[in-house]
């Protein structure tokens, strides 16, 4: 009888620190590892950015990109993307989501940040759920922006690319302060919507949206702040068209 031969399992502590997965991966030869995360996932307007990140090195810092200032991010950004092996961002509008669905949506998109990246990883590392139909293995992390050094790599470029983007949604809808919520469902966000009703970058499927008991939707020339083309100015993508 022939028995199949199956490696044997790596043991990763999560008291090993940030690059314990990374160096167990690259021990048995799985390396290079890509880390994917999101951002934007509980907004209710605006896009979901999804990351992907190959690393080029040890970047003292990295972490939970929520519990980092925006200053630190924006400089953790430079350095991440100016040092990492590969960097891949995909953008999901609104428009998407509510058709798709969100998790869809999620799933989709890690997917298509890890086809896009310039160099194939030989292993991936999600943040808090697998993602199956990857072509290479792949494992859903708990809390892998708090435990995987790539994870938090990606959360960090994912967070800062939406965070502009956001800002720039700002000029063309300033009524509703994205720029201070970045779309999540605040108090004022949600005043907002009952007062002046959604408008185009608004998720419809939500909730939050759905409830606003507004009336049409808002257009670019209602709100009336910042020509269309200057949104998404300066943000920095990576992988490919939106």
């Amino acid at each position: 009888m022939t028995v199949a031969f199956r490696p044997r399992p790596s043991v990763v502590r999560r008291d090993l620190g940030l690059y314990g997965y990374e160096r167990a991966l690259d021990r048995r030869g799985l390396g290079p590892v890509a880390g994917v995360d999101e951002a934007g996932r509980g907004a209710c307007a605006g896009p979901l950015v999804v990351a992907a990140v190959v690393l080029g090195g040890r970047i003292d810092g990295l972490g939970d990109s929520k519990q980092l200032t925006a200053s630190r991010r924006e400089s953790l950004y430079e350095r991440i993307t100016a040092t990492a092996e590969a960097v891949s961002v995909m953008v999901i509008p609104p428009g998407e989501i509510d058709a798709r669905g969100l998790h869809r949506s999620n799933i989709d998109g890690m997917r298509r940040a890890v086809a896009r990246l310039p160099r194939q990883p030989g292993y991936v590392l999600t943040d808090g759920f697998p993602v199956p139909g990857l072509p290479m293995p792949s494992l859903g992390v708990w809390k892998g922006d708090q435990v995987a050094a790539c994870i938090a790599a990606a959360s960090i470029v994912a967070k800062v690319t939406r965070d502009e983007m956001m800002v720039a949604l700002h000029e063309r809808h300033p009524r509703y302060g994205f720029a201070v919520h970045k779309g999540y469902g605040t108090v004022d966000h949600r005043r907002a919507l009952r007062t002046y009703g959604p408008c185009p970058d608004h998720r419809f499927s939500f909730s939050t949206v759905a409830r606003s008991g507004a009336g049409e939707v808002m257009g670019e020339n209602e709100l009336g702040a910042g020509a269309s083309d200057r949104a998404g100015r300066g943000v920095r993508l990576t992988g490919g068209p939106v």
